[in-house]
């Protein structure tokens, strides 16, 4: 997709963070912009914004975690615009501690928000965008944690892997359909976002935000203090679409880590934390 003018942009997770990045940088490519987010306030927030700035937009309060929710909103999507042509499946959740600390609740939220959010996005939005024959692209938020695996963040690198695989998975079977749509897996490393923050959102059903934060909290979080912007991640994403580029990395510096897991792999070594860890390579 080269062309973005008058073209649909559906971004979940669009009231913060790089959701609301890509949504702004959508509109100035000149898309019509359908904003998703769980968090109705700051989603209003959000399309109001775009809309005095000239964009049309359609904000439907989701919860991406709920097939119905995704079901909704594409029928929203339809019933506004017509279709969707990029998809950016981007709502995520995130909490740091050690993986044995991990409670039930703990991974039925990441997984719901961070799995199950691109699974209802993708088994929702890709067969109408087959049906419409149109090129399209397919943009799934992943992380540097689904190239790697970095001690703190058990339950998040799962769901970022899982992302990954199914990202290219869904590539190859686009690809073997013959279908005009690409699919791009949005990997960054540190960006400066409130995403330690979710458990704001975070329903009643699936626990409460920790009494005491573990220490390795507090490492993530000044790591993500001082990352990137998210509207340099999105202006990433953009470049992608525009030349149907597959892996979108961010943050080359962690290209080292990713090579040690590859090189781990073949080799059949053990991981260890000399290769992976928590700090930022450019530190």
């Amino acid at each position: 997709m080269r062309e973005f003018a008058g073209k649909v942009a559906v971004v979940t997770g669009a009231a913060s963070g790089i959701g609301r990045a890509l949504a702004q940088r959508f509109a100035r490519e000149r898309m019509k912009i359908v904003l998703a987010d769980v968090e109705p306030t700051a989603l209003a927030t959000a399309a109001r914004e775009l809309t005095d700035a000239g964009a049309e937009t359609l904000a439907v309060p989701t919860d991406v975690s709920r097939a119905e929710d995704v079901d909704a909103l594409a029928r929203r999507t339809l019933e506004r615009f017509g279709g969707a042509h990029v998809l950016c499946n981007n709502a995520g959740v995130a909490l740091a501690a050690p993986i044995w600390e991990h409670t039930l609740e703990d991974w039925r939220w990441l997984l719901g928000v961070n799995l199950w959010g691109v699974v209802h996005g993708v088994r929702t939005f890709v067969p109408l965008m087959l049906e419409a024959k149109t090129p399209g692209h397919v943009v799934n938020t992943a992380s540097v944690a689904g190239l790697t695996s970095a001690p703190g963040l058990g339950a998040y690198n799962v769901s970022k892997h899982a992302v990954v695989t199914l990202s290219e998975t869904l590539a190859k079977d686009l690809e073997l359909a013959g279908a005009p749509i690409k699919v791009s897996v949005l990997c960054p490393g540190f960006v400066n976002t409130r995403i330690l923050d979710s458990a704001r959102n975070r329903p009643a059903d699936l626990g409460s935000e920790r009494e005491r934060p573990s220490e390795l909290e507090g490492v993530v979080r000044s790591l993500i203090a001082a990352g990137m912007p998210p509207a340099e991640v999105a202006s990433h994403v953009v470049r992608a679409i525009e030349e149907e580029r597959f892996y979108v990395l961010t943050h080359p510096d962690f290209m080292a880590q990713v090579k040690e897991r590859c090189q781990d792999i073949v080799e059949g070594r053990t991981p260890n934390l000399k290769s992976i860890t928590l700090v930022d390579p450019r530190s």
